[in-house]
């Protein structure tokens, strides 16, 4: 009788440890991204570089890592734990 008490608290939960897992490599990929976004500070505010500022890494990785990582963090939402069994 425990035992099932114990199941069921346990089933209680929306996402299993390994959902919890994934959303946290989905959280650094996207931290990853905005740091790959920073930069580009002049020494002088006189000073423009265009090629810094607009960079590839700036204008076209940055936002693609931040974007795979939503898509994987709504991934992590959405995969169903191993362990679920179904209700009695």
């Amino acid at each position: 009788m425990a035992k099932k008490q114990e199941d069921k608290k346990q089933a209680d939960f929306a996402l299993g440890p390994e959902n919890y897992r994934l959303l946290l490599i989905g959280f650094a990929i996207i931290v990853l991204g905005f740091i790959l976004m920073t930069g580009g500070k002049a020494p002088s505010p006189d000073v423009f570089n265009e090629k810094e500022i607009f960079s590839f890494r700036r204008i076209t990785l940055a936002p693609m890592v931040v974007l795979a990582g939503f898509i994987f963090e709504i991934y992590a939402i959405m995969k169903k734990p191993k362990n679920s069994q179904p209700e009695e």
